[in-house]
C-alpha cells in the first residue's frame, strides 16, 4: 500500500476488515515528487499490521531505490506530513490563485524577479502541473493537516489586516515573536551553522527578465510571513522533520530561513507591508485563496477542491513545459547543494 492514509480514517479501518486477518499490511511512502531522483531521499515505511518477516521482505524490495529508509507509526507519518507538506501546498497553491485571479503571468513583469521570487513562481507551477487528487488527498484526507491549513489561513488574514491597517508594532512584534519561536534567538539559533540555500543558488531560476539588472522590488512576502507565524502558533519547529522533509519543503524552509536570518532583510518586509501598496492586490488575492482552500479541508469538499484547482491550472498550462524544465534543474542545483555541504 502506498500512502498519506490514517490507522483512524474510516475507508482505511474498513479496509482492513475486508482483509482476513492473517493479511499483512506495510505502508509506505516516498518523500519526493516523481520528477526527483529517488537516491538519498527519504522513503516512509510503516509496520502497521505485518510480521517481521513480511516487514523485511518489503524493504528489501525497496532498497533497489537507493533511498534513506524511515520508521514510522502511520499517526507519526500523518503528522509529519501535515507539518512538512499540507501548510507548503496550500501556500503555493494559494499563490496560483492570486495570480489567476489578477490575470498575471507573474514572471512576465519586474514585479516577481529574484531567488525567493524563483522558488514562489517555479514551485508553484510544479504543483499546479501535477494531479490535484494528490494534493487534495495529502490535505483532506490527513486529519493531521485541518489545523495546519486552517491555521495557515488565520496567520494569512491577520497579518495582512496588520498590514492594512498600518499597525507597525503589532505587526513587528508578532513576526518577531514568530521569528524566536521557530529559529530561536540570535545567540542560541535552531537552525545549522550553515543555510539551508547556498548563496545565489536560486538566482539563476528565473522565467523572467530582470530590467536593466536592476535589483528585485522589495515585497512584504506575505506568503512566508504567515508561514513562520503558522508555525509559531502551532508550535511546529521545522527543523525536527528534516530527517523526512520533501525537496520542496527544504527548499521553502531555506527560504524562510534566509528571510529571517539576512540582516536587515526582515525589517525591509514589515516595512514594505505597511507603507508599500505594490503588492497590496496580489496580498489580497493571496487571502482570499488561503481561506478557500481552508474552507474546502474542513468541509472535506473534494469536489470543490478539483474545481478551483482545474481552474487555476488551465490559466497556466500554456506555460508548463518551460517552466518544469527550469523548476527541475531549480530542485537538482538545491539537492546538489545540500550533497555538496554534507
Amino acid at each position: 500500500m502506498g500512502g498519506q492514509t490514517s490507522c483512524k480514517d474510516p475507508e482505511i479501518q474498513a479496509f482492513e476488515e475486508y482483509l482476513p486477518s492473517d493479511v499483512d499490511i506495510v505502508s509506505c511512502h516516498s518523500l519526493h515528487g516523481p520528477s526527483v531522483d529517488p537516491k538519498g531521499q527519504p522513503l516512509v515505511l510503516i509496520n502497521h499490521r505485518a510480521s517481521d518477516e513480511s516487514f523485511n521482505k518489503v524493504e528489501t524490495v525497496f532498497r533497489c531505490l537507493n533511498s534513506k529508509h524511515v520508521y514510522l507509526s502511520a499517526k507519526e507519518h500523518d503528522r509529519i506530513t501535515a507539518d512538512t507538506q499540507a501548510v507548503t501546498h496550500a501556500a503555493f497553491l494559494s499563490m496560483g490563485k492570486a495570480w489567476h485571479a489578477n490575470t498575471q503571468f507573474p514572471w512576465e513583469g519586474a514585479r516577481y524577479v529574484g531567488g525567493i521570487e524563483n522558488v514562489k513562481i517555479n514551485l508553484m507551477l510544479r504543483i499546479y502541473a501535477q494531479k490535484w487528487h494528490v494534493y487534495a488527498g495529502l490535505a483532506i484526507l490527513n486529519p493531521e493537516a485541518h489545523k495546519q491549513i486552517n491555521q495557515f489561513a488565520r496567520s494569512t488574514t491577520e497579518l495582512y489586516y496588520l498590514m492594512l491597517e498600518g499597525r507597525s508594532e503589532e505587526l513587528r512584534a508578532r513576526v518577531y515573536a514568530a521569528k524566536e519561536k521557530v529559529f530561536g534567538a540570535e545567540d542560541s539559533p535552531k537552525w545549522a551553522a550553515s543555510p539551508l540555500l547556498r548563496g545565489g543558488v536560486l538566482d539563476q531560476f528565473s522565467l523572467g527578465r530582470r530590467p536593466d539588472h536592476s535589483p528585485p522590488l522589495p515585497n512584504n512576502h506575505l506568503s512566508l510571513l504567515a508561514m513562520v507565524d503558522c508555525w509559531s502558533m502551532l508550535g511546529i519547529v521545522p527543523y525536527d522533520h528534516m530527517i523526512c522533509s520533501t525537496p520542496l519543503f527544504r527548499l521553502w524552509l531555506g527560504v524562510a530561513e534566509h528571510l529571517f536570518r539576512t540582516p536587515g532583510l526582515l525589517d525591509d518586509c514589515l516595512r514594505v507591508g505597511i507603507e508599500d501598496n505594490t503588492f497590496r492586490r496580489d496580498d489580497l488575492q493571496f487571502t482570499i485563496a488561503a481561506c478557500g482552500w481552508a474552507e474546502c479541508v474542513s468541509l472535506r469538499q473534494f469536489e470543490t477542491w478539483r474545481e478551483r484547482f482545474a481552474v487555476t491550472q488551465k490559466f497556466f498550462e500554456p506555460r508548463f513545459k518551460g517552466a518544469i524544465e527550469v523548476g527541475n534543474a531549480m530542485m537538482k542545483a538545491v539537492l546538489d547543494s545540500e550533497l555538496v555541504k554534507d
